[in-house]
């Protein structure tokens, strides 16, 4: 039962819902109603039977009259079947009635041995009464004024009949109002649902949702907006990654290819090209075979998927001893450049492998704008922020914001050997580790690029 509900629309659903809770409180409703008036009726005509009197002389009518009809004052008990009881045990009942069993508490009250007695009984002919056993005004006896239960049980039955007659046009009418409120709420949810399939249908990224009102559907329909966003961007982002990297890869092929084709073609004609020629051709083709790797490296560390900081596999790291080492790098580089170098202790927490490959490409790239015999400044203040200083032709303003583009290379630098993915690699590491990076101008010349990372003079405790 629960799992064929659970195939029917949300629609239908909330309205079985609706109405579902809609019965439960009419019925709960309904219930109390009855119960409540079925009390009243039994205390009404309980107070009714034990207010009911006879008087001496009606009672000793009765009791010379009893088999007979009745005449005289006993008229007046005509709604009621009423019985004499002595003390002795001698009942006298109205003619016309069936006579009631007496109960042991009838005849205590007929010996004066109690006051008064109130319960059911069964008449000779099987009707349910309620019996009201009181004194009777002659001495030794008591007088029993009873009336058939079903005298109250009609009214309670015609009240449940109109209860549930109420009950089931109130569910009725539940049902319908449930079925176009699940309409009219759900009409979001409908929109949302008609976008979905029409992103899956055509991978239409920029449909957007009409977003009304502030309540959870509206959120719903802003963070779908947002989702949507974000996967075209994102999509954006990779076609670029791919048509940048195409454009990339096809200046290194396009002359390593004309490199090789120009050695086949000496080979396969048997003219010999000139040893020096031959010399720069294949020292043309291994850079070229260099920069392609390094272009590859550097593509595979930006497909990697963003990761939260502290998600990936971080350890603690002196910063200090890591950029010591990535300067060590930079020096079998950077042949004829001067280095000064001042670090302070500083510790992290990241990836070990990435975080020295970015500090050896921030090194790389003071490395490759500093003029010959220039100098590259490296320092770790106590504060935790590493600066890289070079004294090159500098970073135009109008240049700034793109530095850390993914393939972007300043006009001048062009013609240098890279792939504009260094510095994309550190500003995403650094991001990672939940620090910020950032290239100013620096005074007298050249440029200045600052890391700042969380962390602190000492290392943390070992666990």
């Amino acid at each position: 039962m629960i799992a064929r509900f659970q195939r029917l629309p949300l629609r239908s659903r909330l309205a079985l819902l609706t109405a579902a809770a809609v019965a439960v409180a009419v019925a709960a409703a309904a219930a109390a109603c009855w119960l409540v008036t079925r009390q009243e009726l039994e205390h009404q005509r309980d107070t009714t039977l034990t207010s009911v009197r006879a008087d001496d002389a009606t009672v000793k009518t009765l009791l010379r009259n009893c088999g007979s009809v009745p005449t005289g004052p006993s008229t007046l008990f005509r709604p009621y079947t009423v019985q004499i009881i002595t003390g002795e045990g001698f009942v006298c009942s109205t003619v016309g009635k069936s006579p009631i069993k007496v109960e042991a508490g009838d005849l205590l009250v007929a010996q004066g041995r109690e006051g008064r007695t109130l319960h059911d009984a069964q008449a000779e002919d099987g009707t349910e009464m309620r019996v009201a056993t009181s004194p009777g005004p002659v001495p030794g006896t008591a007088v029993s004024i009873a009336q058939p239960v079903s005298e109250i049980d009609r009214p309670l039955n015609a009240l449940a009949a109109v209860l549930a007659v109420t009950a089931g046009v109130g569910v009725l009418l539940a049902a319908t109002a449930g079925a176009w409120i699940a309409r009219a709420g759900l009409r979001p949810v409908d929109r949302l649902t008609g976008a979905v399939e029409h992103i899956a249908r055509t991978e239409d990224l920029a449909v957007r949702i009409p977003v009304e009102g502030e309540d959870e559907i509206a959120r719903l329909s802003r963070s779908f907006n947002a989702m949507t966003a974000a996967l075209a961007s994102s999509r954006d982002r990779q076609q670029q990654l791919i048509a940048d990297a195409g454009h990339e890869l096809r200046t290194p092929l396009t002359s390593l290819r004309t490199n090789i084709d120009l050695l086949v073609r000496s080979e396969e004609t048997g003219r010999a090209i000139p040893p020096e020629d031959r010399k720069e051709l294949l020292a043309s083709v291994r850079a070229q075979m260099t920069e392609l790797a390094a272009l590859i490296g550097d593509l595979q560390e930006l497909s990697r998927p963003d990761a939260d900081p502290g998600s990936g596999p971080v350890q603690v790291i002196a910063l200090h001893e890591a950029a010591g080492r990535a300067v060590e790098r930079a020096r079998l580089r950077g042949s004829g450049l001067t280095f000064r170098v001042h670090l302070e202790s500083w510790y992290v927490r990241a990836e070990p492998a990435a975080l020295e490959r970015a500090l050896v490409n921030l090194l790389d790239n003071a490395v490759k704008f500093s003029p010959p015999g220039g100098v590259v400044e490296v320092t770790l203040s106590p504060a935790g922020e590493l600066t890289v200083r070079d004294h090159g032709p500098g970073i135009a303003p109008d240049e700034l914001p793109h530095v850390f583009d993914r393939f972007w290379r300043s006009p001048s630098a062009r013609s240098m050997p890279g792939s504009g993915l260094g510095l994309s690699i550190v500003a995403r590491t650094v991001q990672q580790a939940g620090g910020e990076v950032a290239l100013r101008p620096a005074e007298g010349g050249g440029t200045v690029a600052s890391v700042r990372l969380p962390g602190a003079p000492v290392a943390p405790p070992a666990l």
